[in-house]
């Protein structure tokens, strides 16, 4: 069931570097979120505190709130694990286990969870390959390794095994940076298929894809040098690139720096 993300006054840091500072957003549910903006203003740091990835970092840590459906993930006694199963993650690089098989791809956190039977694990693997839209390509060759897809067919297997488990969020780092016209609209295909079902934050540099992907944009950008990230201006996709409040968002959209 997909779920709102509200976060409030977050600031971010890697030891004693201040990375991100005083982010307050809220993601609806059923909704595409794009973060945009400059290299290093923060984008992908704020998106893995969304889901305690950034935590694994050593010195890494995070204070405010995260709270999903009004429960802070980083709460006393919530376990990170499942947290990170109830919020998947997609990578900029697509990143099958290569020598396992497709359908061992797709079912690899749910045997990690402890499910064993044939038939469950089929069926969760047909269900996801097709909610990645992947089913009709692979059908015939799910006991083949996964190393041996198209970058494109990779991604989408990456995120058949993050809808497996069914998540209420997906997160997705860049999800089509390192793939071809082609496959990259295919995947900004899925991700409008997705959101009828999963609440979905996607960080891109692409503006256009952000544009034709998103329904909300935040725009995060760099004070000065050595200085945090922080959020900009948070608003609807349409507004933000036709009409921003800030001269900030404007500047970066129209190419004037960044």
């Amino acid at each position: 069931m997909a779920k709102r993300i509200d976060v409030k006054d977050v600031d971010i840091y890697y030891g004693k570097f201040h990375a991100v500072d005083g982010v307050t957003l809220s993601v609806p549910p059923r909704n595409v979120t794009a973060f945009i903006g400059p290299s290093g203003c923060g984008k992908s740091t704020v998106l893995r505190t969304l889901n305690r990835m950034h935590e694994v970092i050593p010195g890494a840590r995070v204070e405010g709130e995260v709270l999903l459906d009004g429960e802070d993930i980083y709460g006393a006694g919530v376990d990170p694990v499942q947290v990170r199963r109830t919020i998947g993650m997609v990578f900029q690089r697509p990143n099958p286990f290569p020598t396992m098989s497709i359908r061992d791809n797709v079912v690899a956190g749910l045997r990690l969870g402890g499910t064993k039977g044939k038939k469950e694990l089929d069926d969760v693997a047909e269900r996801a390959l097709r909610g990645a839209n992947l089913w009709n390509e692979v059908k015939d060759r799910l006991n083949k390794p996964g190393g041996g897809l198209s970058g494109g067919q990779q991604q989408r297997l990456c995120i058949a095994r993050a809808i497996a488990v069914r998540p209420d969020v997906l997160l997705m780092d860049e999800p089509c940076s390192a793939l071809d016209p082609i496959s990259t609209l295919a995947i900004e295909d899925l991700i409008g298929e997705l959101k009828k079902e999963y609440t979905i934050v996607i960080v891109t540099h692409n503006m256009q894809q952000a544009a034709r992907v998103s329904d909300q944009t935040a725009f995060f950008n760099l004070a000065g040098v050595g200085q945090p990230g922080r959020l900009v201006e948070l608003n609807d996709t349409e507004k933000i690139f036709s009409n921003p409040d800030e001269k900030a968002t404007e500047d970066y959209i129209s190419g004037r720096f960044g």
